[in-house]
């Protein structure tokens, strides 16, 4: 079996690590990649190699100077996120497809480097009025947070095109159902060509 790679983008609130989530509990045949980030861990309820492969800025850049990510990014000063090369082989060698949480630069990016390997979607709030209030409804963002956040998806918006497919989460059980007939068709195809 060659393995694949499903990438899952959206604005923050679409409902991307939900659906990611579930799809995992749904095909046994999937296994999560976990990024590497520089951030410090939340609390007690994070561990490294389970929620992130925690590691410091300088580890970081030096992997970034020897070519070890798919896709990296620098999210804000001193904060940078990315997909390990080395994370995509080990689900690989385990005998899995790679299911990936992330933002949408990180989305077309992995795209780019893994061709026909990789199926990129890109999941959609119904209105930026919606998200809007799915972001107050989750109540874990300041105002300014929220704002920025809407800023944001209104710029990452503009690229839903350049995704292999578009999932409108306006109805998070259809929408699972949804990328889960896509994600299977998508492993089980010879032509990775949707």
């Amino acid at each position: 079996m060659q393995g694949k790679i499903i990438a899952f983008s959206a604005p923050s609130g679409a409902g991307k690590t939900t659906i990611v989530h579930r799809l995992l509990e749904r095909i046994p045949e999937l296994s999560f990649s976990i990024s590497a980030c520089t951030r410090d861990k939340r609390g007690r309820t994070e561990a490294n190699g389970k929620d992130y492969y925690f590691i410091s800025v300088q580890e970081f850049q030096e992997k970034i100077r020897h070519d070890a990510f798919v896709e990296w990014e620098e999210v804000y000063e001193g904060a940078f996120y990315g997909t390990l090369k080395s994370e995509i082989e080990r689900i690989w060698e385990g005998g899995h497809h790679a299911v990936l949480d992330v933002d949408v630069k990180g989305g077309l990016s992995i795209k780019e480097f893994y061709k026909d390997r990789a199926l990129a979607v890109f999941v959609k709030p119904p209105s930026l009025e919606i998200l809007e209030q799915r972001l107050r409804n989750r109540a874990t963002d300041s105002a300014a947070s929220i704002s920025s956040r809407l800023y944001k998806a209104n710029f990452e918006l503009t690229f839903e095109d350049r995704f292999d497919v578009t999932i409108v989460n306006d109805d998070l059980d259809r929408a699972i159902d949804e990328a889960e007939q896509l994600i299977r068709k998508f492993i089980m195809a010879e032509s990775e060509i949707l």
